[in-house]
C-alpha cells in the first residue's frame, strides 16, 4: 500500500554570527547550513497494517508524514501510494488519504461540526449513499451524531479530535496518517481514539500510520514499529522481535522469608533490598522455572514475580542507539 524509497528532506538554515558586526556581516555575506531533517527513508507498509512511527522531539516524524501525504515535497525520493507517486499524481492519491494532525484541526472553526462534515462532503464528492452509510459507522464506533449540532468552537478538546477523526475518514481512504492524536487528551478519549483505530483497521483494512509519545498506544495497537532518529532510520520490525532484540531478558524478583539472598550461577543478582532480591537472566539461556527451583532448593521462598523490560526503557535504549 505505501512504498518509500530513499526519501529525503534538507532545509537551509542561515548562519549568523552574534552582535551588531555578525549582523553586518550577514548582510554582506550570507551563509548557510544544510540540516538534514529526513535522511534517506526506505520502508514498505502492506494494506490493513497499523504502524507505530515513533522518534523524539525533532526526530522527523511530522516531516516525513508530511511528505508522505503530499504537504510537502522531498528533497529527494519517492513516497508511493497504491502505486502512485504522489509528488507526480497528488490529486489523485490525496483521495486515498486521510490525516489527522493532533496540533491543528481541519474543522471550521465557525461552523456546526455537521457544516463542517457536509463541506468535506462535497469538496470530496461523496455520494450522498456513502456519505451517511461512513457516518453510521463512525457514530457506532465514536458516538459522533450527538455531536453533529453543536459549533466547534464550543467543543471540548476530545470532541474536536473526534471530530477530525471522523472528518479524515468521510471519504473512506485507503490510508490514514495519524500525527500524534493523542496530545493533551484524557483517559476516555484516548480509549475512544484506540477503540476508533482498532475498529475502522477491522472494518475498512485501512493503512494507518501513527506518530504518538503516548507509549500506551503503541502497545496496544501496533504489531510493527519504525524508529527514527535525527532523521535516520534506527529500527523497522515486529515489536515483539525489537524488544527482545534490545533487551533479551527478564528480571526475576524473589521475596525470601529472612533477609540473606543466594547468587546463581545463570543469572545476575542486580539489586537486593532487605528480604527481596532481583535477578537478570538471559531469556534465551535459561527460564524463570529453573532459577525458582534452584534457588528454592537453598532458601525458603515467600513469593516471586516476574519483569519483563518495559517498553518505555525499551524505546529510551533506541533513541540512545
Amino acid at each position: 500500500m505505501i512504498k518509500v524509497e530513499n526519501l529525503s528532506k534538507d532545509y537551509l538554515l542561515k548562519k549568523k554570527e552574534p552582535g551588531l558586526s555578525g549582523a553586518l556581516k550577514g548582510l554582506i555575506k550570507t551563509e548557510y547550513k544544510t540540516i538534514h531533517a529526513v535522511d534517506n527513508l526506505f520502508f514498505e507498509l502492506g494494506e490493513g497494517e497499523i504502524v507505530g512511527f515513533i522518534g523524539p522531539n525533532g526526530a522527523g516524524k511530522s516531516t516525513t508524514i508530511k511528505m508522505m501525504s503530499g504537504i510537502l515535497t522531498p528533497t529527494s525520493g519517492s513516497v508511493y501510494i497504491g502505486g502512485e507517486d504522489i509528488t507526480k499524481h497528488r490529486k489523485e492519491v490525496v483521495k486515498n488519504i486521510g490525516v489527522v494532525f493532533g496540533q491543528r484541526s481541519q474543522l471550521n472553526w465557525d461552523l456546526r461540526l455537521g457544516e463542517s462534515f457536509e463541506l468535506l462532503k462535497h469538496i470530496y464528492r461523496i455520494d450522498r449513499a456513502d456519505y451517511d452509510n461512513t457516518l453510521d459507522v463512525m457514530d457506532s464506533i465514536l458516538g459522533i451524531k450527538e455531536l453533529v449540532d453543536k459549533p466547534v468552537r464550543q467543543m471540548s478538546l476530545g470532541q474536536r479530535v473526534k471530530g477530525d477523526l471522523v472528518a479524515a475518514m468521510l471519504h473512506s481512504p485507503k490510508v490514514l496518517f495519524l500525527d500524534e492524536p493523542t496530545i493533551g487528551l484524557d483517559v476516555s478519549s484516548k480509549f475512544a481514539l484506540r477503540t476508533f483505530i482498532k475498529e475502522i483497521n477491522k472494518i475498512k483494512k485501512t493503512t494507518i500510520i501513527l506518530t504518538t509519545h503516548d507509549l500506551g498506544d503503541i502497545q496496544e495497537l501496533c504489531e510493527r514499529l519504525i524508529i527514527i532518529n535525527h532523521g535516520v532510520m534506527m529500527e523497522d520490525g515486529n515489536l515483539s522481535q525489537i524488544i527482545d532484540r534490545i533487551a533479551p531478558y527478564k528480571t526475576l524478583v524473589v521475596e525470601y522469608y529472612d533477609e540473606e539472598a543466594p547468587e546463581h550461577e545463570r543469572c545476575e543478582l542486580v539489586e537486593h533490598t532487605d528480604n527481596i532480591a532481583k535477578y537478570k537472566f538471559m531469556k534465551k539461556e535459561t527460564t524463570a522455572a529453573e532459577i525458582i527451583a534452584d534457588l528454592s532448593k537453598q532458601k525458603n521462598i515467600k513469593d516471586v514475580s516476574i519483569e519483563e523490560a518495559g517498553i518505555d526503557d525499551i524505546i529510551k535504549i533506541a533513541y540512545g542507539s
